[in-house]
């Protein structure tokens, strides 16, 4: 957008609720396309929550598009190895793919992993301070002839003519839009460990995505902060464990104890693991519906997705993007733009939560022919024909088309 496009521009206020990364990357666009956005997070502070995650490159070029992917890259660790799975019992790679300069070639960009706080960190540059309030927990939402009227559980009243909730599975912007229901337990669970990587087996220091594969298990793990640290993510059975929350603690001999029986070398590595966290996994069935008038969702509030494929943060960011570009395009009429954005991002995204929804069966195969089956098959993948549809995805461009489409 040019400079006279911006001045062009009728003034619009969007109340962003929710500084995650697709909060974050919403304002970002907005700001960028001359849009005042404020975003509303009801934590005091943003910390280091989570852990590890793979940033693919359709989500780098969003990266590149802000102008923050050197911010970005001064943390992440470019990956020159990713699925490579491994069997549970053994450790024998079953498959495993080059990335690298393979990956930049076919898709644009590489793929990196990273701690969650450095790729926040990164979108967060590209929001001005002004435009983050902290402590501000959304009570509800109420339309006025005026535009929606946000109201806090401190007191205060805020007015915008958009609201967007990048608020998460336990949308509070979501009852607006759609009925959401209550997600439901999935019946799996979630540990996080970070190991220092001075302490961890060198075979896990590597610049690999490593997926160990088992009976009703697996277990994933790569370097991230720089390669400083490695990140360990298992998924399992939950058993009785229903807390969801990212900073809940587990025990990690629980953890260990998930593995027991599993191969010497991961077993290692878990034996440097000092302490984990634990969360159940949430599922929720595709949404009908993410805009309702001026108020939208996106993100985990639009299309929650268990983390196999590890689109979450891709996929809000994608949404982010459009959202932003529709509403840039159409600002005299926000709620048909909100309209466009759904048009636009719900079939990709819903495709991308059905597919997460999916791996957990083959990835969680007991051994038996059907596990010997899969297994049998990597020898034939190709993992960036299979996936090209996702890394290969401008969603700068694909809005660009749709809007120039009509």
């Amino acid at each position: 957008m040019t400079s006279t496009d911006k001045r062009r521009t009728p003034r619009m206020r969007v109340a962003v609720v929710g500084g995650g990364i697709g909060g974050l990357a919403t304002a970002a666009f907005l700001h960028r396309a001359g849009i005042e956005a404020t975003v509303y997070e009801q934590a005091p502070a943003l910390t280091e929550v989570g852990a590890g995650l793979v940033v693919s490159p359709n989500a780098v070029r969003l990266l590149r598009g802000l102008g923050r992917l050197d911010h970005f890259r001064e943390r992440a660790v470019p990956l020159e190895v990713g699925w490579e799975f491994r069997r549970w019992q053994d450790g024998r790679v079953l498959f495993s793919q080059n990335l690298g300069e393979e990956c930049e070639r076919r898709f644009g960009e590489q793929s990196y992993v990273a701690h969650r706080a450095d790729l926040l960190a990164a979108v967060r540059a590209a929001v001005p301070e002004r435009a983050l309030l902290l402590g501000m927990r959304l009570a509800g939402l109420r339309r006025l002839d005026t535009g929606v009227e946000l109201t806090f559980t401190d007191g205060t009243r805020e007015v915008a003519d958009v609201v967007v909730g990048a608020d998460g599975v336990h949308t509070t912007v979501g009852r607006y839009v759609t009925e959401t229901g209550s997600p439901r337990f999935s019946g799996m669970c979630a540990w996080r460990s970070l190991v220092p990587a001075g302490s961890a087996p060198e075979f896990a220091c590597h610049p690999v995505q490593t997926l160990w594969l088992g009976p009703d298990r697996h277990l994933v793990h790569y370097p991230i902060s720089g390669g400083a640290q490695i990140n360990i993510v298992a998924f399992g059975p939950a058993d009785d464990w229903t807390t969801e929350s990212w900073s809940a603690e587990g025990r990690i001999e629980d953890l260990r104890a998930e593995f027991a029986g599993w191969s010497d070398e991961l077993r290692a590595l878990l034996a440097a693991a000092e302490s984990t966290g634990r969360w159940a996994l949430l599922d929720r069935d595709p949404l009908p519906r993410w805009t309702n008038g001026p108020v939208a969702l996106l993100g985990d509030a639009a299309h929650p997705m268990f983390p196999f494929f590890a689109q979450g943060a891709a996929q809000a960011m994608e949404d982010a993007a459009v959202l932003a570009a529709c509403l840039a395009g159409r600002p005299a009429d926000p709620t048909a733009a909100l309209r466009r954005y759904e048009d636009i991002r719900r079939p990709r995204a819903t495709r991308v939560q059905q597919m997460s929804r999916s791996r957990a069966q083959s990835n969680h195969l007991p051994d038996g022919p059907a596990q010997q089956a899969r297994d049998a098959s990597f020898s034939n993948a190709d993992p960036f024909a299979h996936n090209g549809w996702i890394y290969g995805h401008d969603a700068e461009l694909s809005v660009r088309e749709a809007l120039a489409a009509g």
